[in-house]
């Protein structure tokens, strides 16, 4: 594979991936510190929200920094910003120093200064690979992303029982670098055309005109955040509920169904950057009906085995949700506004993860484990339907108006 002798993606992918791997250790970690210091459940969902919140408020409007300025330059402020918020945190709980109120802060501070890094990111890759190896790009970056980031998780236990929580965020000080020093060894192409000087109001407003002129685009990122806010509860609240009423199983078990959903995701991942999708929006939205599919029965499991069967292929189904998509405004969005609708899809992912546990809850307290299962899986199918005809319709208009072009020309 020809973008595995590329230098400067696989030093983007290594780099990005130890940064998802510190991710990974420090969400579990700052969870687990944010217990130990209250005792309190309440505390953990205070440290969730700072997490999530943040970014969901400021991740499109901080985009515009990254179609207006250097993209590589903007992403090692920003690791040097978080490294720097990660040694202040890491020195106080050294000193004994850290209660919750710094914690959540800080959890807040690493989220707000980390919202254009995303956007920045994937817009920068088409600034590195070819056009047509975009979507491979994309697949094998997402394998780097999950794989690391689920064994992030995974170390958390490990690092503890040899040493201390303050090892565990003093690593996560080190990925930030680690990322900072292979983003600098990058060589990026600079876009064609000047960049344009425009104000953060203007440049959002283009941004938007940009993403209505693309509407199967925007579709196809609606989809994503709807299907996100309604169904990806379901994945943490409504599994564990399913393992430990039908099961009858510890956190263990939860853990490692968890773990295999995940896995999946990874080897989604890996065939999809091997299989060449002509049509990305109709893929990434008739994914979710596919995901759907796996979900309905997933409540009437009597068994792990099954249970994990099933997440197994929904996690191989929900590669065929973002990668596509990220693909797709990789090749449709101009340069000056690439961010800009990358950062629109994350905040709305930020958001869509915020809202989703208490959607998963009401409706398994509401319905039970079983129906609330066959509820979201009907729900994936039916708005992926929806969503199909939508891009097929804005498709064919497409194709009407270059026909008339071309007939004029």
């Amino acid at each position: 594979m020809a973008l595995l002798r590329n230098r400067d993606f696989l030093l983007l992918s290594a780099g990005q991936g130890v940064s998802r791997l510190g991710d990974g250790l420090y969400t579990t970690a700052a969870a687990w510190l944010a217990w130990s210091l209250t005792g309190d459940s309440t505390a953990v969902a205070l440290v969730t929200v700072a997490a999530f919140g943040p970014a969901f408020l400021a991740t499109f409007v901080a985009a515009s920094y990254a179609d207006r300025c250097d993209r590589r330059r903007l992403m090692i402020v920003t690791d040097l910003l978080r490294a720097s918020v990660a040694a202040g945190a890491t020195v106080l709980l050294a000193l004994g120093l850290l209660n919750l109120t710094l914690l959540v802060a800080g959890t807040a501070a690493l989220s707000l200064i980390g919202a254009p890094f995303g956007p920045a990111r994937n817009a920068m890759v088409p600034q590195i690979v070819r056009a047509e190896d975009l979507l491979q790009a994309t697949g094998l970056l997402h394998v780097a992303f999950r794989a690391a980031f689920f064994v992030g998780p995974l170390l958390l236990a490990p690092l503890l029982a040899v040493s201390s929580l303050t090892l565990v965020l003093a690593l996560d000080v080190l990925t930030f670098l680690v990322s900072a020093a292979t983003l600098a060894a990058v060589r990026v192409r600079r876009p064609a055309g000047p960049r344009h000087r425009t104000g953060l109001g203007a440049d959002l407003a283009a941004g938007l005109k940009a993403l209505r002129a693309e509407p199967d685009v925007l579709v196809v990122i609606a989809t994503f955040v709807v299907a996100l806010a309604a169904t990806s509860g379901f994945l943490t609240v409504g599994l564990a509920a399913l393992v430990g009423e039908r099961f009858g199983a510890q956190g263990g078990q939860y853990g490692l169904l968890l773990g295999i959903a995940g896995v999946g995701e990874v080897v989604g991942a890996l065939l999809l950057a091997r299989l060449p999708i002509r049509r990305l929006a109709l893929t990434a939205v008739l994914a979710w009906a596919l995901l759907g599919v796996f979900r309905f029965p997933l409540g009437l499991a009597q068994s792990p085995a099954i249970a994990a069967t099933l997440l197994a292929m929904t996690g191989m189904a929900s590669a065929l949700t973002d990668i596509p998509l990220i693909a797709l405004v990789q090749q449709r969005l101009p340069d000056r506004h690439m961010a800009k609708a990358l950062g629109l899809w994350e905040a709305g992912t930020a958001g869509a993860l915020a809202v989703a546990p208490l959607v998963a809850s009401t409706t398994v307290e509401a319905t039970g484990i079983g129906t609330a299962f066959m509820l979201s899986g009907a729900a994936l199918v039916g708005l992926s339907a929806l969503s199909a005809i939508t891009v097929l319709r804005f498709a064919r208009r497409r194709t009407t108006g270059r026909l008339a072009l071309a007939c004029t020309e």
